[in-house]
Order: structure tokens, then C-alpha cells, then sequence
């Protein structure tokens, strides 16, 4: 399967805007490797042909940690590569971009926060893996996910009054679908696979699983570039490659 053209998406930008602010170099975890300005993989596994758009009609906000923008291993950038209208934008407690509040207040969208259940606010209402009923409306479902460590991402909802109202989507711990492997921490998914859950809530089982089986061709191509011992799926590729021919024949 040939990808389509590769072109800079939303984080990709935010990538490359935060990446020219920087007044020094960004150390990884194989820093040494050469890694493509795209994808972030090493050259030798670049994985940037074989990107393909789904046919989702959901919308994500990604607000990321200042901390997880430069990150090659950052998985948010999955998402943009297979959901075509996702937005992305660095955290700020004191000056949150009106950019970001003007797509959060945009009456196209029906905004609602994916957060684990027992951080809501006392107005807040929640959605345990079920869409409210304006979900049958016209109006773009618009998941907002808090990209940072599980303390980042603590910090950045507690301290953003703006998300404290909109309605939250949480997951059981124990839910999971046939396509999202066991995160290899307890309960501790990337930020690719929450939105993959987010997709299936929707009813979008097919970009659910595309982008489930995206993140496992990332993770297994990741490792390979960084030389370290392999935990991912070494049939990643070939189970991507079959789906992508089975969906978009």
C-alpha cells in the first residue's frame, strides 16, 4: 500500500514552531539517531508512506505539555496523521491561546473533555463510554485530550477553568476493544490509543482501529530506532498493511 503525500500537519507545526524557539537542542533518548523531520523515526524506518486519512468525522483538540512537543516519542501526532481536523496547541495556565478557546466555543463542535471519571469538577457532567444525546445533532464531536505524563495532565485540568464545565468522557478501567493491546503500564495508555477508545464510543470502529493499529506500527518502528529491546508487535506492518487494503481499496 503506497501512502498519500506527506504534508505537515497540525503538530507536525507546532513541532517545528516550538522546535525554532528552542535555544538549545532537544536531547532524546537516541539523540544520536537521525531521525526524519516528519515522523521522528530513524531514516532507515521511516513510516511517513505508508500515512493514510481516515474517513472520521470526529474533530480532536490536543493540548500538549510544553515537555511532550519535542518528544520523537510522543504518539498525539498519531492522530493527526489519521484524523484529518485535529488541532493542536501548547498548554498555558496563564495565557490559554484564544485560538484554542475559539475552537472549543465554535458552534460547529460539541467539545467534551476525555478524563478519567474522578477528577470531574462538581458541575461537570459525565459520559462513562456512552456520547450525549446531542451527539445525533449535527455537531462535530470535539475530544479534548490533555497530552502530557498522567502528572501533567493532572496539573494542566485543574488548572484550565476553561475545560472545568464541559461535559468529560471517561473510560472503565476495565474497558478495552479486540484492537488496543494491554498498556505495558497498568491503566497507563498513550495518548494514540485514548483517542482510538474515543472513536469507538463515537461508533467510528473503523478509524478506531485504524489508528489502533497505526500506534502499533509507530511503537514497533520506534523501538527499532532507538535500539532497545522490542516490546511492540513485530506483525505491526503487515497487520496495518491489510487493513489499509481491506478499507481503502
Amino acid at each position: 500500500m503506497t501512502g498519500q503525500k506527506v504534508n505537515f500537519h497540525s503538530i507536525q507545526a507546532l513541532y517545528k514552531s516550538r522546535k525554532q524557539q528552542s535555544t538549545k537542542p532537544f536531547n532524546a533518548r537516541g539523540k544520536q539517531v537521525v531521525r526524519c523531520e516528519y515522523c521522528q523515526m530513524a531514516v532507515k524506518n521511516c513510516i511517513c508512506q505508508l500515512r493514510h486519512m481516515s474517513k472520521s468525522t470526529a474533530a480532536f483538540l490536543i493540548i500538549m505539555h510544553d515537555a511532550e512537543v519535542l518528544k520523537p516519542s510522543n504518539t498525539a501526532r498519531l492522530i493527526a496523521d489519521v484524523v484529518s481536523d485535529t488541532h493542536a496547541f501548547i498548554w498555558s495556565r496563564t495565557e490559554p491561546d484564544e485560538n484554542m478557546l475559539a475552537l472549543i466555543n465554535d458552534a460547529n463542535y460539541m467539545p467534551m473533555v476525555v478524563f478519567p471519571s474522578q477528577y470531574a469538577g462538581p458541575r461537570q457532567v459525565v459520559y462513562e463510554e456512552v456520547l450525549p444525546e446531542t451527539h445525533l445533532s449535527n455537531k462535530i464531536p470535539l475530544f479534548i485530550l490533555l497530552d502530557g505524563s498522567w502528572r501533567e495532565a493532572k496539573k494542566m485540568f485543574r488548572k484550565s477553568p476553561y475545560l472545568a464545565e464541559l461535559p468529560m468522557l471517561s473510560f472503565n478501567e476495565e474497558s478495552k476493544t479486540h484492537y488496543i493491546r494491554e498498556a505495558q503500564i497498568e491503566n497507563q495508555f498513550a495518548t494514540a490509543q485514548v483517542a482510538a477508545k474515543a472513536l469507538a464510543v463515537k461508533g467510528d470502529h473503523a478509524s478506531a482501529e485504524h489508528l489502533a493499529l497505526w500506534f502499533d506500527v509507530f511503537n514497533y518502528q520506534y523501538q527499532k530506532s532507538v535500539c532497545q529491546l522490542n516490546r511492540g508487535r513485530d506483525d505491526a506492518l503487515a497487520e496495518y498493511r491489510l487493513f489499509c487494503q481491506k478499507e481503502y481499496k
